[in-house]
């Protein structure tokens, strides 16, 4: 035997196959496309789900307190929404916006909304007050496409360096 060390045999790369930067599978995985465990558990359960389901409320109602969490976790979302029935005024410019929340705080104290609703509905309100605001800014900037627009505008026109020397001699003295 030599002690002569054999070349490297091209194969698999150890440490980053890919140059940086860049993914072996640029498109990546299908949109919608499931896990195989998941697809797996799907297959199994398949013609269970109905009694799995029976199952979990007769033992939530039996008084089992995981069963009753995963109950309630699935019945609550489906709870939690709900259309609200009262007139907000019509809100058009700034001085509506008080309007519109003494419209939100009567009904919170009516009982006619939770305060998590009151709370929501006072969050739209407010997106409507800022829009009205940066749309009334919006109105007195100044596009300096206008400005280039106006003309050629001479800077130095009526320009009197003895009204520069006149102005800061009032100030010194």
């Amino acid at each position: 035997m030599s002690d002569v060390p054999l070349p490297k045999l091209p194969g698999r790369v150890r440490g980053r196959p890919f140059e940086k930067g860049r993914s072996g599978n640029p498109a990546g995985r299908r949109t919608g496309s499931r896990n195989k465990a998941t697809l797996a558990a799907a297959a199994l359960l398949a013609g269970e789900s109905e009694a799995l389901i029976r199952k979990a409320v007769e033992l939530a109602l039996a008084g089992d307190p995981t069963a009753m969490r995963l109950c309630i976790e699935r019945i609550l979302p489906l709870c939690r929404e709900r259309t609200v029935n009262f007139t907000l005024p019509p809100i058009e410019n700034v001085a509506d916006i008080s309007a519109a929340m003494q419209a939100v705080t009567s009904a919170l104290a009516r009982g006619d909304i939770t305060p998590g609703e009151a709370a929501t509905i006072a969050a739209v309100v407010e997106t409507f007050a800022r829009t009205i605001e940066s749309t009334r800014r919006r109105a007195f900037t100044v596009d300096p496409l206008q400005i280039l627009a106006m003309g050629d505008y001479d800077e130095t026109e009526g320009y009197d360096e003895a009204d520069d020397y006149n102005e800061t001699e009032d100030c010194d003295s």
